[in-house]
């Protein structure tokens, strides 16, 4: 039979490991802890930025496709012609179905210029950074652009949309001082005129 010095000596043991046990424990916690915060956030974060591309690629494909379908005597008028407008409508009320910000892209006026010859650009200053909605209408009349002497009609849509990442305040953890710089998720479409 062990003495009572045996038995407190084998306890004062135990609790020391016991002790040292949970100390590593909450060391390495502290240490995983801010990794695990960063791949989770960054999970939800890109996640999240992977549904809005795929949202937004709807968009723009439905807007492309519309543009294809509308006829295109009306672009060689000034300002913006019907069709480009509604286009932009077009994007801007898929926008709003999928419950994202239009940015006030549905309720801004048209621009009254081409931003270069047969594009037509929209700013939505609603956001920031900003939404940019680019039409390009190519006609297919003898006073439009040709290539190689073959006319190329087709409707392109591009967004630019507004971002806000969150794995910016999380990377900070890991990083003091790192940025991580992308703002605005952009995509486009094409689609032939079928006019």
């Amino acid at each position: 039979m062990r003495s009572k010095n045996q038995l407190g000596a084998l306890l004062e043991r135990s609790l020391s490991r016991l002790q040292s046990t949970k100390a590593a424990a909450l060391i390495e916690f502290a240490v995983a802890l801010p990794l695990l915060v960063v791949l989770v956030v960054g999970i939800f974060d890109f996640g999240g930025a992977f549904n809005l591309k795929q949202q937004l690629n709807n968009a723009v494909r439905e807007g492309a496709t519309f543009g294809a379908s509308e006829p295109t005597d009306d672009l060689l008028n000034n300002g913006t012609p019907p069709s480009v407008d509604a286009v932009r409508y077009l994007v801007a009320s898929y926008l709003l179905a999928a419950r994202l910000n239009a940015c006030g892209l549905d309720t801004m006026p048209a621009p009254g210029n081409q931003s270069a010859p047969m594009t037509w650009t929209y700013s939505a200053t609603g956001c920031a950074p900003s939404l940019v909605l680019t039409i390009q209408r190519p006609c297919i009349t003898a006073s439009c652009p040709s290539m190689l002497g073959a006319y190329m009609p087709y409707t392109n849509v591009t967004i630019s949309y507004p971002y806000q990442w969150h794995f910016n305040n999380v990377i900070q953890l890991l990083v003091p001082g790192a940025h991580y710089t992308l703002t605005s998720i952009t995509t486009n479409a094409t689609a032939a005129n079928l006019d």
